[in-house]
């Protein structure tokens, strides 16, 4: 089965903090695979991998606005707190892609689709998204391609 590689680590990663003491780390895995459970009784099906990395990405997201929530309000406690969660997150994505490589594969799906212009970006993203996801940044995505598109 291979949809449960990811769900499996997190897993035994969840024991191994508990039996640690790893208080950061566990509350961070419950969360996720809380968030992981809801996604799967929303979807009416089990998650796969990449889909699994598509709530870890959205939770990363989250961590970032409230790490600057917390800036703008002088909470640095709080802002400790969620950048210690942030890379507990980190930890299960894979290597993020720089620009350059975003800027690649966006090329690939451009000759790929065919697309020529701004009015094909419905073309692109889709499936550029799908093979970048927890890879890149969806806005980063979006610009390059607006770039690209533009040009």
């Amino acid at each position: 089965m291979v949809e449960a590689n990811l769900k499996q680590k997190l897993s035994g990663d969840l024991k191994q903090a508990m039996r640690s003491g790893d208080t950061v780390r566990r509350g961070v895995i419950r969360m996720l695979m809380a968030a992981i459970n809801n996604a799967e009784i929303a979807r009416q099906a089990k998650l796969e991998d990449s889909d699994i990395l598509g709530v870890i990405t959205k939770e990363v997201r989250q961590h970032h606005e409230s790490i600057e929530a917390f800036k703008q309000g002088n909470r640095q406690d709080l802002v400790d707190k969620e950048e210690a969660e942030l890379a507990v997150l980190q930890g299960y994505l894979p290597q993020q892609m720089n620009r350059e490589e975003v800027v690649e594969a966006a090329r690939k799906v451009i000759t790929e689709v065919g697309a020529e212009g701004p009015g094909d970006k419905g073309k692109v993203m889709p499936k550029l998204m799908a093979q970048l996801r927890g890879r890149a940044d969806g806005r980063e995505i979006n610009e390059v391609v607006s770039e690209l598109l533009s040009s």
